[in-house]
C-alpha cells in the first residue's frame, strides 16, 4: 500500500477520504491543524474519528504560534482587506498544507490528499501550495466523485453507512469555518442574499445585546507588532483572543460580503474578525502618524498586493516574501500606544502617544506656520504650473 497523508477536520468530507482512500489502495495517516478554533475536547473526538475510520496514524498539530507570526502580523502590517471588506480569514490553509508536508516528509511519501470540493477556492489554496513545496501526487476524493453523482454529499453519508461508519444526523443551518483570526460562516439564507439570521451570530453579541456604554482600551505596539493591553504584556495569540471577545460583545468586525472568488464565481458570506478589525485601526492610527507622506502612500499599495496574493493562493510564491520583507522593514519605528473608543460595531482610535510622531516644530495644521504669504504663494503657483501651462496652450 502506498502510504499517503490526508488533512483531515473530521467533517463529513474528509471523514468519507479516509475509507475512499484506504479502499484505492493507500496506507492514510491523518492529520489535524488545529488554527485555534478547536478545543482539546474536540481535538481529541478527531483523533478517535480518524481512527475508527481506519487511519494507520493520526497527528493533532497546535499552530497558534505560527499563525500569528506568518499571516496575522503580516495582514495588520499590510492594513489591507481583500476587495477593501476581507480580511482574509481563509489564510490558515497555508499552514495547513505545510504541516502536512512535513508529515509526508517524515513517512517519506509524495502522496498527499485534502477534502476540497471543486466548487470552492480552497482548493486552489491547497493545490498550489503543495504544488509550491515540490512534485507531491495530489489526490483530491471529493472533486473525484462530484461529476459521477447528483448529490455528494447525500453518497459521502451513504459510502460511510454502507460500510459500517456512523454519520452524525445532526444538521447545522450553517458552514462554519472558525479559527484565530475569527469565523466565517455562509450557507442557507445567506446563499440566497437574505438577511442572515441570529443564530449565525459565532464570536460577535446580536445588536440587542451590545453593551450600553463605550469601553476604552490601550494598545501598546514594538515595531509594529501589538505586544500590550491595557499596560500588560500578552502574547500575540492570546491578545488576538482577548481582543475578539472584547470587539466581539460591541459587534465589531462583523460583516455580510459578495466575495469574487478565484474561480471566477459569486461567493456570499459573513464573517466576524473583531480583534483584526481593532488592531489594523489602532495600527494605522499609529503609522500615519509616524510615516512621512511618501510611505503613507506607498505602503498600502504593497499591503493590498500582499492581501491579494494570500487571498488568491500564492502564499507560497517569492513575491509574498519580499513583500513582506518591506513591509516588517517599515514597521521598525512603529513604537507607541493608541488608546481605542469601542462602541457599537465601531473601533475608533482617539489618542496616540509615540515618540517618533512627525510633528513639525515650524508649523501647526491650520493654526500657525513660520513662513509668510510669500512662500505660501510662491509654493501654490509653482505646484499649478503644470496645469496653469496646460490651460494657457489649450484654451480655445
Amino acid at each position: 500500500m502506498k502510504k499517503i497523508v490526508l488533512a483531515f477536520s473530521g467533517g463529513l468530507d474528509t471523514s468519507f477520504c479516509v475509507p475512499y482512500l484506504i479502499e484505492k489502495n493507500y496506507e492514510v495517516h491523518t492529520i489535524f491543524v488545529n488554527t485555534g478554533g478547536t478545543s482539546k475536547k474536540e481535538e481529541e473526538k478527531i483523533t478517535k474519528r480518524a481512527k475508527e475510520l481506519g487511519a494507520k496514524k493520526h497527528e493533532n498539530v497546535n499552530v497558534d504560534a505560527s499563525l500569528w507570526k506568518q499571516i496575522i502580523k503580516p495582514l495588520i502590517w499590510s492594513g489591507s482587506l481583500y476587495q477593501d471588506k476581507y480580511p482574509a480569514l481563509c489564510s490558515d490553509r497555508y499552514l495547513i498544507v505545510s504541516e502536512a508536508i512535513k508529515l509526508c516528509k517524515k513517512i517519506n511519501t509524495k502522496y498527499i490528499s485534502h477534502g476540497c470540493t471543486g466548487m470552492g477556492n480552497d482548493q486552489v489554496r491547497f493545490d498550489l501550495s503543495i504544488q509550491a513545496f515540490g512534485h507531491y501526487k495530489t489526490i483530491t476524493p471529493i472533486r473525484e466523485i462530484q461529476n459521477k453523482v447528483d448529490d455528494v454529499r447525500g453518497y459521502e453519508q451513504q459510502y460511510l453507512i454502507d460500510r459500517g461508519f456512523k454519520v452524525s444526523t445532526l444538521h447545522s443551518t450553517y458552514s462554519i469555518n472558525e479559527n484565530l483570526m475569527g469565523a466565517t460562516v455562509s450557507g442557507s439564507e445567506i446563499d440566497e442574499w437574505k438577511e442572515p439570521s441570529k443564530e449565525s451570530y459565532i464570536l460577535c453579541s446580536t445588536p440587542d445585546k451590545y453593551p450600553k456604554k463605550s469601553k476604552k482600551m490601550t494598545i501598546e505596539f514594538s515595531k509594529g507588532e501589538a505586544k500590550k493591553i491595557n499596560g500588560k504584556s500578552v502574547k500575540g495569540p492570546e491578545l488576538l483572543r482577548m481582543l475578539n471577545k472584547i470587539g466581539g460583545k460591541y459587534g465589531i468586525g462583523r460583516e455580510i460580503f459578495a466575495s469574487d472568488t478565484i474561480i471566477g464565481i459569486k461567493g456570499r458570506f459573513l464573517f466576524e474578525s473583531p480583534g483584526i478589525s481593532i488592531l489594523q485601526s489602532a495600527h494605522r492610527a499609529l503609522e500615519e502618524s509616524i510615516f512621512t507622506d511618501k510611505q503613507n502612500f506607498f505602503k498600502p499599495i504593497v499591503g493590498k498586493k500582499w492581501v491579494e496574493l494570500v487571498y488568491g493562493g500564492f502564499y507560497f510564491d517569492p513575491l509574498t516574501k519580499n513583500l513582506e520583507n518591506f513591509l516588517e522593514d517599515i514597521q521598525l519605528p512603529v513604537n507607541g500606544k493608541v488608546t481605542i473608543l469601542l462602541s457599537p460595531g465601531k473601533a475608533e482610535p482617539v489618542a496616540v502617544e509615540a515618540k517618533k510622531i512627525l510633528i513639525s516644530k515650524e508649523a501647526i495644521y491650520a493654526q500657525s506656520a513660520s513662513w509668510g504669504v510669500e512662500e505660501s504663494a510662491g509654493f501654490i503657483k509653482l505646484l499649478g504650473q503644470s496645469t496653469a501651462t496646460w490651460t494657457d496652450i489649450n484654451k480655445k
